[in-house]
């Protein structure tokens, strides 16, 4: 579905039009394509106090291949970015006015275990936000404040949060902000969500918060250490099951994780076997007609794959059956818990039982954004998605043993079939109550999937992951 109103006032004469007549222009945001560089343009870097994340940060620029700038905050950078051989160089104001130069802002407040430490974060970012370039990216770095060591710390950890929330509201220009927790023993786990992060795969994803813990992010041994994998194609070799997968969101996660390496396993219901067949068959992957509704459904998947087993298990299938709960029938309450919530229960338990989802794989659901901020005529989907993330939080810790980690994203509006149906002012509401004035596209939610399927995401469990622009519905 097209959203018209990003297109005119993207064309030149529509751009001139809302300039003239004060009208917003949301940015056409930079997506990923595998026929442009992923990394490129200058970072900036600042630090609070004894930033303890540098190490991690310089190994990421290297990786990636960009060049960093310190900023006054940032004084060890520069000695550490010459001993890893990096390009760098001092950060230097733009003046107001002149066109962003920055492609990322990097900020490690790690080291920060107090309020009155919190200035060097003003100071940076009040240096470098009017430098950065449109669909920029800010990070910042922290520690869970659950895991300090005093309520001080603490509080100035979780202050980070109200930080980048707001400085996502505030760069515009298609830009984002996001913060990242970094558990103790776990830094040498944080480049594949900073990759994520910086990287135009997460252009539609802004103002959350991430936690990487140490029970497998930075292991290098052991029973369940992250496999070896290649950044071009980290899923090669793994086995990756989709349900919903004939169409839509679920069709666009199949062709990432696909375009990732992955073989994948595409489920839909039988009347919908056409379009399934034609989307696995683009995919050279595998078409499953089952209806997860029927009771057998759970055990039939399970024999399915019992022979070659599987590593990721996303749940995408869903439906919706809106109505005021005073005017719902019973059979539309039942058949969306059942759908969007018990089927994923049942699955779940039928690989997890028999082991066919192997050890160190990727469980993610498909949540929404009315699952957190609730939603008027959808009370029966709503609850469901909340139960999909009370199932991530309450089976994450569990599944650790494992190596198996259990995530779920969040959609806000997304252009899709299903929301080109809903009335044209709610519509246009849905697009522009967001950071980005506009919905997102699949492709977005996709590739948000694609990053918690990734090896290198061993240390990313029990996280919600909302892919909604930063909407101003909802916390």
């Amino acid at each position: 579905m097209n959203d018209s109103y990003l297109q005119f006032v993207n064309s030149p004469f529509g751009a001139r039009l809302a300039r003239s007549l004060g009208l917003p222009r949301p940015e056409v945001l930079r997506r990923y394509r595998a026929d442009r560089p992923e990394f490129e343009g200058l970072v900036a870097i600042g630090g609070g106090r004894e930033p303890r994340l540098f190490d991690a940060l310089a190994n990421l620029v290297a990786s990636i291949g960009v060049t960093s700038v310190a900023h006054a905050s940032a004084g060890l950078w520069v000695p550490l970015a010459t001993r890893h051989g990096l390009l760098t160089g001092r950060f230097e104001a733009a003046e107001p006015g002149s066109p962003g130069r920055l492609a990322a802002l990097l900020f490690d407040a790690s080291g920060i275990e107090d309020s009155s430490q919190l200035a060097p974060l003003y100071q940076f970012f009040h240096d470098t936000l009017r430098s950065l370039g449109k669909c920029g990216r800010i990070v910042v770095l922290g520690r869970p404040p659950q895991a300090c060591a005093s309520p001080r710390q603490a509080s100035a950890q979780r202050a980070l949060e109200g930080l980048t929330r707001s400085l996502g509201k505030e760069a515009g220009r298609g830009s984002t902000a996001n913060l990242v927790y970094v558990a103790q023993g776990a830094e040498s786990g944080v480049e594949a969500t900073l990759r994520f992060f910086l990287s135009p795969r997460s252009a539609y994803v802004s103002g959350q918060v991430v936690s990487i813990d140490a029970g497998g992010a930075g292991d290098t041994g052991g029973a369940h250490a992250p496999p070896a994998f290649g950044w071009a194609q980290p899923l090669a070799g793994r086995r990756a099951l989709v349900t919903g997968a004939a169409r839509g969101i679920g069709a666009s996660i199949a062709s990432v994780l696909a375009a990732e390496g992955a073989h994948v396993i595409g489920i839909d219901i039988p009347s919908a076997r056409d379009a399934l067949d034609a989307t696995m068959r683009q995919l050279n992957g595998t078409a499953l007609a089952f209806d997860i509704a029927a009771p057998e459904a759970a055990a039939q998947i399970a024999a399915a794959l019992d022979e070659l087993g599987v590593d990721i298990v996303v749940h995408n299938a869903g439906i919706t059956k809106d109505k005021t709960i005073a005017k719902m029938t019973e059979a539309a309450w039942q058949s969306v818990i059942d759908i969007n919530l018990s089927a994923q229960e049942r699955i779940d338990d039928a690989l997890l039982g028999a082991g066919i989802l192997r050890d160190g794989g990727r469980i993610i659901g498909v949540s929404s954004i009315s699952g957190i901020a609730g939603n008027r005529g959808q009370t029966n989907y709503a609850t469901s998605k909340a139960g999909v993330i009370g199932r991530v939080q309450s089976m994450a810790p569990s599944l650790r043993a494992r190596g198996i980690t259990i995530n779920a994203v969040a959609p806000g509006f997304i252009e899709t079939q299903m929301t080109a149906k809903i009335p044209l002012a709610i519509r246009e509401a849905g697009r522009r109550m967001n950071s980005m004035s506009q919905g997102g596209q699949p492709v977005d939610v996709a590739q948000t999937i694609a990053w918690l399927a990734h090896p290198g995401s061993a240390g990313v469990t029990g996280q919600v992951v909302r892919v909604c622009g930063q909407s101003l519905i909802g916390a």
